[in-house]
């Protein structure tokens, strides 16, 4: 009992994937694919127009060449803002992007507060209401601050508190270079194998799979 009280009123930074796991019950899934993560990620390569092409080309050699010198607000503002929006997350009639949100909600009986730099929700303005996407990440070389997993495991428990549903979270890990994607059902979360974002190929693939996450919320999350 005295353990769980400190992890309440411990700061976002101090918590860990493994003080989730036990406080919420949570099951990791990392060496197969659920059904509903083999829907999102086995995504056919997309087409890019000229236009595109020539910002992921242009992108990802900048990348190739400065990536492991960038800070977090480099690698956000210069690269995976590029990326998300080649994607497709971006703003439509009644879906909002929001970068660096604070979010909170008290969690079964634990109260949670993390701040996702990017996150797809339901919303008008600066207020959101249903949160769909999620994504956290930390250059670890270049002063990291806390456990990015964890961080992103809190952004989708306060979601599902937010969103009162039994609908899944998508979201993404990004360290670096190196992308994972994340989804959690209920209780349990499955992460996907790691993609690096300075392989052509990878890359390609990441931006199919951040475009099939958008024909899943038209189709499978949006009331």
């Amino acid at each position: 009992m005295a353990k769980k009280k400190n992890i309440q009123n411990a700061k976002e930074s101090i918590w860990k994937e493994g003080d989730l796991i036990e406080t919420f019950h949570l099951k990791p899934i990392r060496k197969q694919k659920t059904l509903l993560m083999q829907a999102w990620i086995d995504s056919p390569l997309p087409t890019l127009d000229v236009h595109e092409q020539a910002i992921f080309d242009s992108k990802i050699n900048r990348a190739i060449e400065q990536i492991n010198g960038w800070s977090e607000e480099d690698l956000k503002m210069k690269f995976i803002c590029y990326i998300l929006d080649l994607g497709g997350l971006n703003d439509e009639e009644g879906i909002v992007t929001y970068f660096d949100k604070t979010i909170s909600a008290v969690v079964e009986g634990v109260p949670l507060t993390v701040k996702t730099d990017f996150m797809l929700a339901k919303g008008t303005l600066d207020v959101f209401h249903t949160p769909y996407f999620h994504f956290q990440e930390y250059k670890p070389n270049k002063n990291p601050s806390g456990d990015s997993m964890a961080q992103l495991l809190m952004a989708f428990l306060i979601a599902q508190v937010a969103n009162n549903n039994q609908k899944p979270l998508y979201g993404i890990e990004v360290i670096g270079k190196q992308w994972t994607f994340v989804l959690l059902e209920g209780k349990e979360y499955c992460v996907s194998e790691t993609f690096t974002a300075t392989n052509r190929d990878d890359l390609l693939k990441i931006i199919g799979i951040l475009r099939q996450f958008r024909r899943i919320l038209r189709e499978k999350l949006m009331d």
